[in-house]
């Protein structure tokens, strides 16, 4: 960690390394030298470009000027012992009355970034573990499913996770997805992974957004995730509608976009999530 710190320019002595709470996947410490306080990510146990991928990802965010992410000082593919790295400004604050509300437009100001003209990503991204290969296409149900839904049927096939009333049903779902979902919604830059737990507080209590698993898509969708675990506000919602309304069609789209998530917390996590995946692919 020390030589990593000094190759971003910081030759002062470490101070203090103390672990915190960096998610399920990676080791994470606080970091303090004499001249800055970092927030540090290690793991041995993931693809090569992990961390550039998150990097990647928060510049994507950060270009837009919409919204804050913390500033990325290094990531490397592995250090001699095959350890990698993502060296960050540590990012320390309190909630304001008026924090959520700046969540809710600044996350709406993100999505009506114009950022690109078609669906989906030039590169691979993940969702915690799980690899989401990508390709751009010029609409977007068949990226959701070619693309989305259809990998994570088939890896709970293999998974021995997906049993035949569910393969059937889903199955379905997916081959008249056109139905169901716009084929050409406003093309907006998702941070891909905004669950409570990827958003926290700064100075004056300004938002920053954090491990993102960025996507070109239908906004909806990134609303959708937002409800299905919790940690968004009423004002959130509030203040998100103020500067960019949902479409009148976004309660029959929610479930389906909800669907994705739960399919990877099953492919994950196990059975724990399969009713709730049962309870969408017999809706529709």
């Amino acid at each position: 960690m020390q030589t990593q710190i000094k190759s971003i320019g910081d030759h002062s002595p470490i101070q203090i390394v103390q672990p915190v709470a960096g998610g399920d996947i990676n080791q994470a410490y606080y970091v303090q030298t004499a001249e800055r306080n970092y927030f540090v990510k290690t793991n041995q146990h993931v693809p090569a470009n992990f961390f550039q991928i998150e990097a990647n990802g928060l510049e994507k965010i950060r270009a837009t000027n919409t919204i804050a992410v913390p500033t990325v000082y290094h990531y490397d593919s592995s250090d001699e012992n095959g350890e990698m790295v993502l060296i960050m400004e540590w990012i320390e604050g309190e909630q304001t009355s008026s924090t959520n509300g700046m969540l809710g437009e600044n996350v709406a100001a993100l999505h009506l970034a114009d950022n690109s003209s078609s669906y989906g990503l030039d590169q691979t991204t993940f969702i915690g573990q799980l690899t989401q290969e990508n390709s751009l296409y010029n609409n977007w149900v068949d990226y959701f499913r070619e693309k989305r839904l259809t990998p994570q049927l088939d890896l709970a096939i293999r998974k021995g996770r997906m049993n035949g009333e569910r393969r059937k049903h889903l199955e379905k779902l997916i081959t008249n997805l056109e139905q169901y979902l716009p084929t050409f919604p406003r093309v907006s830059l998702l941070h891909g992974d905004l669950w409570g737990g990827n958003w926290i507080s700064g100075n004056k209590g300004e938002p920053y957004l954090i491990d993102p698993s960025i996507v070109y898509g239908d906004h909806l969708f990134e609303i959708a995730f937002t409800e299905l675990f919790g940690g968004f506000s009423a004002d959130f919602y509030y203040y998100y509608q103020n500067v960019f309304p949902l479409e009148n069609y976004y309660k029959e789209v929610k479930p389906i976009y909800q669907l994705y998530y739960l399919l990877a917390h099953l492919n994950m996590f196990g059975e724990s999530y399969g009713s709730s995946v049962d309870s969408i692919v017999l809706r529709y």
